[in-house]
């Protein structure tokens, strides 16, 4: 099927409202758009140079854990949480009370990537890896009670009300066949479909067929880096679009909207092609900015330490690279060492300029890695 030739789907009438039904997916696709076959070549070298960089860059998962961490804080921003990145690192007892379901989504969303990723190499893609890793996405949060790692077995709707719903997603007795359709796209080798297109196509087939009661917008997102991974185009899992589509907002829900309403899925693939590749650069960006940073650490910092202490202060660095948020008791279980070695320290990294004390009290006192940390933000 060419793009020009895509018809999205059709409207069923129910009851009292209408849903909408998509086209299945797992069909050949022929690319002969001269725009989208230009940005996927450039999205398909700024990955291969985002892979390179990322071969180059030593205890590189210390830095994939900050990209998992802003990858969460994004994803569930889009979704309306308030959650920072220096709060995702933060325990709970740090957490003001009114903020803890928002911070507990977003933890939930780390251990589900990291579940996820993890799962991948004993696991496809697969209906089945996305069922589980959405039991963790929803467990004990928001959301607990719709039905955690099962397909929908009820109407669900965008918007205020079903009745003035902004979209309607197809009627439940559709969902398996729907997302069975998708799995077998995802891993059809007898047709020829590049795998940037053919993650786009999947990112917006499962968010119009909303395949679970609640989290259908953070999972789908989330596989769009699953994917990635499971297709060995990223060595490591260092791209994750949702900081792209949450500056995007409206463009992103227009999009997707737009396909439905009327077939533009080509403008939904430069839309995503356009977006894999700025997220690309900018990650090659920020490992520059990484490198630069610990070549400044171990050059202007770590010498001022004596013989004794260099060390546990080289230690206490990398801690940091993986928990730019810290506290005495963390730092002396993560060094293994005496509160006090911990505390002078840590005393010291303030000192020079390395960590910055946030919460102005002389007790339960929090330190941010924050030139580190604004290379995320």
């Amino acid at each position: 099927m060419r793009l020009v030739d895509f018809k999205s789907g059709s409207f069923e009438q129910r009851q009292d409202y209408k849903s909408f039904l998509p086209a299945p997916i797992n069909h050949a696709w022929v690319l002969d758009d001269p725009e989208v076959l230009q940005l996927l070549g450039q999205a398909d070298r700024a990955l291969g140079e985002l892979n390179a960089f990322a071969q180059l860059v030593p205890d590189i998962g210390f830095f994939i854990a900050m990209y998992v961490a802003k990858e969460a804080t994004q994803s569930s921003r889009i979704e309306g949480t308030q959650t920072s990145i220096e709060d995702a690192f933060k325990e709970p007892d740090d957490i003001d009370p009114e903020a803890r379901d928002d911070w507990g989504e977003v933890q939930n969303y780390i251990t589900a990537i990291n579940h996820a990723i993890g799962a991948l190499d004993t696991l496809p893609l697969s209906n089945r890896l996305l069922r589980d890793t959405h039991a963790i996405l929803m467990q004990g949060v928001r959301g607990q009670t719709k039905r955690p790692g099962e397909f929908r077995t009820s109407q669900n709707w965008i918007g205020m009300s079903l009745k003035h719903a902004a979209f309607v997603p197809p009627h439940h007795e559709h969902v398996p066949d729907l997302m069975s359709d998708l799995e077998k796209f995802l891993h059809n080798e007898e047709i020829f479909v590049p795998p940037l297109i053919k993650i786009a196509i999947a990112h917006y087939q499962f968010e119009t067929i909303h395949p679970f009661l609640d989290g259908n917008g953070r999972l789908g997102r989330l596989m769009v880096s699953l994917y990635l991974a499971s297709e060995k185009l990223l060595v490591r899992p260092a791209l994750y679009l949702s900081d792209f589509l949450e500056r995007n907002k409206t463009a992103y829900v227009d999009h997707l909207m737009a396909v439905r309403e009327g077939n533009h899925l080509r403008d939904w693939l430069v839309f995503f092609l356009f977006g894999v590749e700025e997220t690309a650069r900018r990650s090659i960006d920020v490992f520059r900015a990484i490198l630069a940073l610990k070549e400044r650490m171990e050059r202007d910092v770590l010498p001022r330490f004596g013989a004794r202490r260099l060390e546990n202060a080289q230690a206490l660095l990398r801690v940091l690279y993986g928990k730019p948020v810290i506290d005495i008791k963390l730092a002396t279980n993560l060094l293994g060492s005496a509160p006090n070695t911990a505390a002078d320290l840590i005393e010291d990294f303030v000192s020079f300029g390395v960590l910055k004390e946030i919460t102005g009290k002389k007790r339960n006192r929090l330190f941010l890695f924050n030139d580190y940390l604004n290379l995320f933000r």
